[in-house]
């Protein structure tokens, strides 16, 4: 018994690689011995291994056991050092599934996705931003990071890296330079607006530094700031006291105006804002304005343009970035048909 318990308490001491590979030549090597002691009863090499396994993880289905003496004599040691060597190897598969949980709760685990969205910063609107995704998107995956210290939203598809935002080994965890997008929100828990956006653009530049080709977003307190990120790669810029205040302006001249922008930019009411691919057929505008409009939706825009009624019979170039409105079901068709 002292034996046993000293030998149980260096297998729980030991690295665990070691400890497995010491199960696995314990299991290979008790596989030849019992078809060797007992060559009648077993059979083959796979009869005796499916012995050995059933024996040390207490199954014991009684479809194979040993008739000599010497046979259950090495099945008593087997019973003594493999049930629990294979008890502790298990445990410690337990223990590393538990602590992979722990770490990523905690935001301690690199994410080696690709073509994912990093949200920067979290916030309510964070949280809006990843349940609109979620909705939008059932494939694509989210990364947040922040300083929190465990994950802030809980999901399948939802990694939280923690850290500071601004330093490149955090976004690298966060496999920057694979991102298909990046949105930087304002740090609200910085009360000088100045600040938010300095600090906005320390993690901006560092954003740019390390992954130039990926779309960016950055949310902004001022929109004469926007000057201080000229050097670096910002794809747009979202005014966050400035958009509030002019539709809070719109909706006294337009009554409901409201509910069409709560539309456009939300997947989950009404029409949505889509994006298309131009369709080898259509030449000119008024040729996908009229294809589009046949199947149920409506072009409304090349890339910043919205003038495309005032220019239907020009030609569409081959990178034309053309925005309609539709509905899901709708959108879905036109994918197909493109």
């Amino acid at each position: 018994m002292y034996v046993i318990k000293k030998l149980i308490s260096f297998s729980i001491r030991i690295n665990n690689w070691l400890l497995f590979l010491f199960a696995l030549v314990f299991i290979f090597i008790s596989t030849i011995i019992i078809c060797v002691l007992e060559p009648v009863t077993f059979g083959s090499y796979f009869n005796g291994f499916w012995w050995v396994m059933t024996t040390v993880t207490t199954v014991g289905y009684g479809d194979f056991f040993p008739v000599t003496v010497e046979g259950k004599c090495f099945a008593l040691l087997i019973y003594m050092v493999g049930i629990g060597l294979i008890g502790i190897v298990i445990g410690k598969v337990v223990d590393g599934f538990s602590l992979y949980r722990l770490r990523r709760l905690k935001g301690a685990v690199k994410y080696y996705g690709e073509r994912h969205i990093i949200l920067i910063g979290w916030n309510n609107k964070a949280k809006f931003a990843i349940e609109e995704i979620l909705e939008t998107d059932p494939k694509i995956d989210i990364v947040i990071i922040d300083d929190l210290e465990e994950t802030p939203f809980f999901s399948e598809r939802v990694h939280y890296i923690s850290g500071d935002s601004a330093d490149e080994e955090t976004l690298l965890q966060a496999n920057v330079t694979k991102a298909k997008s990046v949105i930087i929100f304002a740090k609200d828990t910085i009360t000088d607006p100045g600040l938010i956006d300095g600090k906005t653009l320390l993690i901006a530049t560092s954003v740019s530094r390390l992954a130039p080709h990926v779309h960016t977003n950055v949310e902004i307190m001022s929109e004469r700031n926007i000057k201080n990120f000229e050097h670096i790669n910002v794809d747009e810029f979202i005014l966050s006291h400035g958009m509030i205040s002019r539709l809070a302006v719109r909706t006294i001249y337009f009554n409901g105006v409201t509910n069409i922008f709560r539309q456009l930019l939300s997947s989950r009411v009404g029409e949505d804002l889509h994006k298309i691919k131009k369709h080898p057929d259509w030449k000119t505008y008024r040729d996908a304005f009229n294809e589009l409009l046949r199947q149920g939706a409506t072009l409304i825009a090349d890339g910043n343009y919205l003038d495309i009624n005032r220019k239907l019979d020009e030609n569409i170039s081959e990178q034309a970035e053309l925005y309609v409105i539709c509905d899901k079901n709708t959108f879905i068709k036109i994918n197909n048909y493109n």
